[in-house]
């Protein structure tokens, strides 16, 4: 028995659905892809917009009677203005319609001026596969480099990924998450451009609110509104996991703090890592 002493990472299965063999060694499957460190609004999360807004009114109201008393005032009362009458449906149109430009922006850029299609590329990032399966990853396009399909400059604007151009245009909002960083100067570029959609309201904003519930705030409003309401402190633990910082001030503001710091100056650290967090980063409590 061979015995080394290590046990190399390992993640568990996921169902993938099988396209083709190319040799004896290489399966191909068809695999989702979660655009890294951004988060649009959803088209379909919470079921049908009378659906999911029930759940919200749901949210709202145990906000407010004092069922999720354990979180901050300020929190309740900021979640509270947000639940507007219409919340679900303007946040569904809002993922439909980042859907379309996302659909757009593929499309005009990945096109080669002989009319053919470039492929996509698909940069994958340290964490890889996320709870749901999907590959963790920046995509933008291929250029083959060849004299027809020459690759541009290190620079250029058409060398820029998807997820950024998803931000610029104000249809994603940052979703900067512990360990996947981006390098120093992505990292930056990034939130220049989150800080003008955001200033400017471009996009979803534009279109359907500043008071729109960005993604993750969608989401933990329908868990906190679910219809069989477990445990008050199980629906808070299921909504709120990940500990928010402050980019500016590099100060932790706890896994409630997050609506008090702009949307783009946040990153967020699963609350299972951030010990280790404070050890990789200079972040302070």
């Amino acid at each position: 028995m061979v015995d080394l002493g290590f046990v190399g990472p390992s993640r568990p299965a996921n169902d993938y659905r099988f396209v083709s063999v190319t040799d004896g060694d290489t399966p191909n499957i068809e695999m989702a892809i979660r655009m890294v460190s951004i988060d649009t609004p959803e088209s379909q999360f919470g079921g049908a917009p009378a659906t999911a807004q029930a759940a919200l009114e749901r949210a709202k109201t145990r906000l407010l009677d004092g069922t999720y008393d354990a979180l901050p005032q300020d929190l309740r009362d900021y979640l509270v203005s947000r639940i507007t009458s219409d919340a679900a449906q303007r946040h569904q149109a809002a993922g439909k319609a980042a859907a379309e430009a996302h659909t757009a922006m593929v499309a005009t850029r990945l096109a080669r001026p002989d009319d053919s299609q470039r492929k996509m590329a698909v940069i994958a990032t340290g964490e890889l596969v996320e709870g749901n399966g999907r590959l963790l990853a920046y995509t933008a396009p291929w250029f083959t480099g060849s004299a027809s399909d020459p690759l541009p400059p290190r620079d250029d604007p058409r060398r820029r990924t998807f997820n950024l151009d998803m931000v610029a245009l104000g249809w994603a909002a940052t979703f900067l998450i512990y360990p996947s960083i981006p390098p120093t100067k992505d990292l930056n570029l990034l939130l220049d451009e989150a800080e003008a959609a955001w200033t400017q309201q471009l996009g979803a904003w534009a279109q359907f609110g500043q008071d729109l519930l960005l993604g993750y705030e969608y989401r933990a409003c329908i868990k906190l509104g679910a219809r069989e309401l477990p445990d008050p402190a199980e629906a808070i633990a299921q909504a709120y996991q990940r500990v928010c910082v402050d980019l500016r001030t590099l100060t932790e503001v706890g896994l409630y703090g997050y609506h008090q710091v702009p949307p783009q100056h946040r990153l967020w650290i699963w609350a299972t890592d951030l010990d280790q967090a404070r050890t990789d980063l200079p972040i302070s409590l």
